[in-house]
């Protein structure tokens, strides 16, 4: 295993724990608020779970990007030094 890898695995790490951090702080918050109504929680709860969701298919959306623009990059390398 290189480096970046290495680097990259401890970075996705550390964002996962904070994000299991951040539900589980987030379940307990809400678990505890009596003055809350149940069917407010539930919709704070759907919210959150649908925002992750977006941020997760933007995330993914924009590294398919790079992707794609690398590839056509290295493509347009090769054609241009060959030809």
């Amino acid at each position: 295993m290189n480096n970046e890898t290495t680097d990259n695995a401890l970075i996705l790490f550390i964002n996962g724990a904070g994000v299991a951090i951040a539900y589980f702080l987030l379940g307990v918050s809400l678990w505890l608020s009596t003055d809350v109504p149940l069917s407010t929680k539930g919709y704070w709860g759907m919210g959150i779970v649908l925002l992750t969701l977006s941020l997760i298919n933007v995330v993914k959306y924009r590294f398919d990007q790079k992707i794609g623009a690398d590839r056509i990059n290295r493509i347009e390398a090769v054609i241009y030094t060959d030809g």
